[in-house]
């Protein structure tokens, strides 16, 4: 939804200013005719430069600006802004003094007041209609105000206007919300400033809170070099604040002039920190709110068919910039994409009927074709957009696509279609019946000659977004700039679910696919639930693996913290929860298949909208005087020109794959998954495989110790090992099973009486017959498979699943890895205090006695599936009284052993439990096969040499 407000107030004075008369000049949209799609282009519904650069905040022509100031609160990406402003008629005669506001197209406008010589204004929001008799009263005592529209490229104006007697003071305050959306890695703020004349009291603050912590906060000046020091950023962990308070002089356009030369865009960009793939789970008033952002993963490869319109509209600097875009798009396609070019007038063109792959011999093919086409005819999108999805689906049954890649089709037009099929609504039947579920539509509008309002409906309804395109110089950056938004999909069929009975009314938690860069964000109602705190799994598809994330969040401990921030916005959860319902809502409602479920979407957008006082194409905001006798409103009708939903298709970087209403989501999650219940600390705190594994183990902890478990001897052995840090140990080498475990020691950071500890810091687990490789460290697990990198934190639970090797990692505790369900590794995660003047984070590894290895295993560990003959004899006192000695016969050896004791530290990783051992002198020499040094291996992958 895309609308447009101007909000035209008109005050005379009467009766030495006790009564105001209100003159309506503008037009109703009437909700029949909103309907009606006229088959004709739409004419320019965008302010030209000349009024760009006529625009003033503050209009009038004597008068003093006491103050402007603009206020962002963003808390969790939900942005509250506030716009005062004081101004005084300095003149000698009545005149009409102007606030107006650009705001931007995705935000709701929430309230108005004004404050004239006194008499106060209130603004509050109400369903049009109720808004439009309360209005129509007024304006039958000539007391009323109304509606004209004006647009911009990126945002609406809001536009006030009163009239008043010499010398009155009058105050302006307008409030807005939105909901940042992520894009290319950021979240981008910005305040439109241009107040047209020095303002003594001039300041903007932004002010951030991010509960999960704030990765980084920039200011990209956009308002001259003048202004470079005057932006001022002060930022923590979770907290930001960005001011710009110029005074008097600093905003003059040079030292002796009298205008103002603050004039531009206000930006602020930041992103935050991001503790897990799993997403960041916050819940706060009664709602919750799941961000979902994950990075290092592989791309996905694509299969892209562009759809372009050469129609004779095209002709001159459209076309320019779209080949000029184009040249830079076809450069970013990599061999493991498949793509090909349909170009459209009257008639259609391929420039290869068939996908091929992306190498530089046909992408600079294709570069030459599209700089070779000529603009003319008419428009026949209809058949171009046919022949765009038969070439994907043949592609797709001859089996020419990888089955996990991202199939898409990018449309770019300006204008309606004049030849075939030319009934819109048809053409949008035919494209949903042709389209599989797998394959998206972009669409991309440039200019406004095009109805944009149907490019967002097919593009909805096929699982895609649209955008417009503004034909002006930049229009190739900003086909680039949308090109790079979905040039990297990471995930498939991402679900976002919830635990049976913890949670209601939740927005879309399905979605198609997720874009590097972006954020796919689902919110809800939490349920009173006795455990306090509520659990969120993912599911998804990425390149080769199958993914489940877990996290959880306490429901009290945000609103806690909210409490004790100073300009945090404390509604934020539920105002955010209300804002992507609507957005969602009013989406559905352009797709609604019948009068009665329109009116039944329609009823839930103005009861929410009332409830939580947004603006919006259903709403009004009704301006009343305190004895509520004068009247002003503020409408925002709906306009095809400009869409159905302001962008919410797009947000996240990706669409929801159903049209379906909030609805409550049960989820049963799968047995490895910790629920969260009211059970002891103690049993909470137990990983969900720890009991799994068997009691019969072979492990490597601490400062390597290892403790080798022989079964028909009933005992355990124990020995260290006394390398250096930097070496590569092999543990296990199958190179009948292809399974290799290796690990690579660090060192402690300084001496302890005099002796270096060293420790596991990477443990590597290579499965050849997949040519996958596991690396675990104290900060991540990653998975490479020779052509994809794929990286997770120890911040959440997961599943992670690729042909053979199932990866379990439990957050921050450990990760098990199972291979071809019959070969298993369990690493242990080690944190120590991080200003541990000695010590360091680091890993231990756990391999149970029941892996089915081949014949040919070896390693530290390996060899020991074929348990030597020992026998212990002579124990008796040893040095130390508590420990005794004997001899130990093994391999013909006779070794002088020590009764001991280890950790294990599965069920408690802080003291551990005591392993009995007879401990072997000298790294185990005697007790494996030849020195320990034979053992060390040149990289995480290698097998171990024959012995």
């Amino acid at each position: 939804m895309r609308r447009l407000l101007l909000l035209l107030l008109g005050l005379l004075l009467l009766h030495q200013g006790r009564c105001f008369e209100f003159v309506i000049d503008g037009e109703w949209e009437d909700e029949t005719q909103s309907d009606v799609r006229p088959q004709g282009r739409h004419k320019r519904a965008i302010l030209t430069s000349e009024e760009q650069e006529d625009f003033e905040a503050i209009r009038g022509d004597d008068i003093t600006v006491k103050s402007y100031k603009m206020e962002s609160r963003i808390t969790s990406r939900f942005a509250h802004t506030t716009v005062r402003t004081s101004v005084v008629n300095s003149a000698t005669t009545a005149q009409s003094i102007g606030f107006n506001v650009q705001i931007p197209k995705r935000a709701f406008i929430t309230n108005f007041t004004m404050n004239v010589n006194g008499i106060i204004f209130l603004g509050s929001v109400k369903e049009k209609t109720v808004a439009r008799n309360l209005y129509a009263q007024a304006r039958a005592r000539g007391k009323a105000a109304g509606i004209v529209r004006a647009n911009s490229q990126d945002m609406e104006t809001f536009k006030t206007e009163v009239h008043v007697p010499p010398g009155s003071h009058i105050e302006f305050e307008l409030h807005y919300q939105e909901m940042m959306q992520r894009k290319l890695g950021f979240y981008e703020h910005s305040l439109y400033l241009q107040p047209g004349r020095l303002v003594p009291q001039f300041q903007v603050d932004v002010y951030i809170y991010e509960p999960n912590g704030i990765s980084t906060v920039e200011t990209p000046n956009m308002l001259g070099s003048q202004f470079s020091d005057f932006i001022k950023v002060t930022s923590s962990k979770d907290k930001a604040h960005v001011v710009f308070k110029p005074n008097l002089q600093q905003q003059r356009k040079c030292e002796n002039c009298s205008g103002s030369a603050v004039d531009g865009v206000f930006t602020v960009k930041y992103d935050v920190t991001r503790d897990s793939n799993a997403g960041e789970l916050q819940v706060s008033d009664g709602h919750f709110v799941h961000f979902f952002a994950p990075s290092n993963l592989s791309p996905l490869p694509k299969n892209i068919v562009f759809v372009i319109d050469v129609s004779g509209s095209m002709w001159g600097v459209k076309m320019k910039q779209t080949v000029e875009a184009m040249q830079a798009i076809l450069d970013d396609l990599t061999i493991d994409d498949h793509f090909s070019i349909v170009d459209f007038n009257h008639n259609v063109r391929c420039w290869n009927e068939e996908l091929v792959q992306g190498s530089s011999i046909q992408v600079t093919d294709a570069k030459k074709y599209i700089q070779s086409i000529k603009p003319n005819g008419g428009t026949n999108i209809n058949e171009a957009l046919m022949r765009a999805v038969q070439m994907l689906v043949r592609a797709s049954n001859q089996g020419l696509i990888d089955p996990r890649s991202v199939s898409m089709i990018i449309l770019v037009s300006d204008g309606d279609p004049t030849v075939g099929e030319i009934k819109l609504s048809t053409i949008q039947k035919n494209v949903k019946r042709v389209m599989r579920e797998e394959f998206s539509l972009f669409s991309l509008g440039i200019g406004f000659d095009v109805d944009y309002d149907f490019l967002e409906r097919i593009a909805m309804e096929n699982r895609g977004m649209a955008q417009r395109i503004y034909a002006n110089h930049d229009a190739a950056e900003q086909l680039r700039a949308f090109y790079s938004q979905v040039s990297s999909p990471l995930l498939r069929r991402i679900a976002v679910q919830f635990p049976d009975d913890a949670v209601s009314d939740v927005t879309h938690n399905r979605f198609d696919k997720y874009f590097s860069g972006s954020e796919l964000v689902v919110a809800g109602k939490v349920l009173p639930s006795e455990s306090g705190v509520l659990t969120s799994f993912t599911t998804a598809s990425a390149a080769r693996l199958d993914i489940t994330l877990q996290t959880e969040a306490n429901t009290a401990e945000l609103d806690m913290e909210l409490a004790k921030q100073q300009h945090s916005f404390t509604g934020f959860a539920r105002q955010m929860w209300a804002y992507i319902t609507v957005k969602q809502l009013i989406a559905e409602r352009s797709l609604a298949p019948t009068a009665a479920k329109k009116r039944k979407i329609t009823q839930q957008i103005m009861s929410l909208a009332v409830e939580h006082q947004f603006v919006t194409p259903l709403t009004a905001l009704l301006v009343e005087s305190e004895d509520a006798k004068e009247r002003l409103l503020a409408d925002s009708p709906r306009d095809p020109k400009h869409g159905c939903c302001s962008g919410m298709t797009g947000a996240g970087g990706a669409s929801a794959s159903n049209g379906l209403a909030p609805r409550t989501i049960v989820y049963h999650p799968p047995p490895w998954v910790q629920m969260t219940t009211p059970a002891p600390r103690s049993q909470a705190e137990k990983g969900p495989e720890e009991w799994a594994l068997p009691q019969q183990v072979n492990l490597v902890d601490n400062d390597p110790h290892f403790i080798v478990h022989l079964p028909t001897s009933n005992m355990d052995v124990c020995f260290n090992i006394d390398s250096k840090p930097g070496h590569i140990l092999n543990l296990v080498s199958d190179a009948g099973a292809g399974v290799v475990v290796n690990g690579q020691l660090i060192g402690s950071k300084k001496l302890h009486k005099n002796h270096l500890s060293t420790y596991f810091g990477t443990i590597s687990v290579y499965y050849q017959p997949d040519g996958l490789s596991v690396t675990v460290s104290p900060d991540s697990v990653s998975m490479t498979d020779g052509s994809n990198n794929h990286t997770f934190t120890w911040g959440a639970t997961a599943e992670i699943s690729q042909d053979g090797v199932r990866i379990s990692i439990v957050k921050n505790s450990h990760v098990t890895v199972t291979m071809n369900n019959n070969i298993q590794v369990m690493v242990l995660l080690h944190r120590v205090w991080k200003k541990n003047p000695v010590s360091v984070d680091f890993l231990g590894i756990y391999i149970p006695h029941a892996n089915q290895y081949s014949p040919l295993v070896h390693g530290l560990i390996g060899q020991f599936s074929r348990e030597p003959e020992v026998s212990v004899h002579g124990v008796h006192e040893g040095v130390d009284p508590l420990k005794k000695e004997a001899t130990m016969e093994v391999k013909g050896n006779q070794l002088l052993v020590t009764r001991g004791w280890q950790k294990d530290y599965r069920r408690d990783k802080r003291r551990g439990s005591n392993v009995y051992c007879w401990f072997i002198h000298n790294s185990g020499k005697g007790f494996i096969d030849g020195h320990y040094t034979d053992y060390i291996v040149p990289n995480l992958d290698s097998f171990l040499p024959t012995l």
